[in-house]
Formats: structure tokens, sequence, C-alpha cells
């Protein structure tokens, strides 16, 4: 049996990261989530 190599949860984070920011709609998506948090603070905070 192959041996595992278990990658720390850093590693995993930057890999991930490293990935999404290589994919121009990922990068969409999160920029429309950040906007639609943003839109909706901001007008729970007015009342």
């Amino acid at each position: 049996m192959r041996k595992r190599f278990h990658r720390s949860f850093e590693e995993l984070v930057e890999e991930n990261r490293d990935q999404l920011l290589n994919d121009p709609d990922a990068i969409y998506q999160i920029e429309k989530k950040v906007d639609d948090r943003h839109a909706e603070e901001s007008t729970t905070s007015k009342e």
C-alpha cells in the first residue's frame, strides 16, 4: 500500500487559495457574495 501524504491545514488553505485565484468564475462569485453582504449590512445599519 502507498503511504498517504498528509498536508497541513495551512498547505491545504494555500492550495485552495491558489486554485480560486486562477479561476475567474470563482473570483466573480466571491466578489458578488462580498458585495451582497456589504449591501445587506448597509441597509440594516440605516434602520
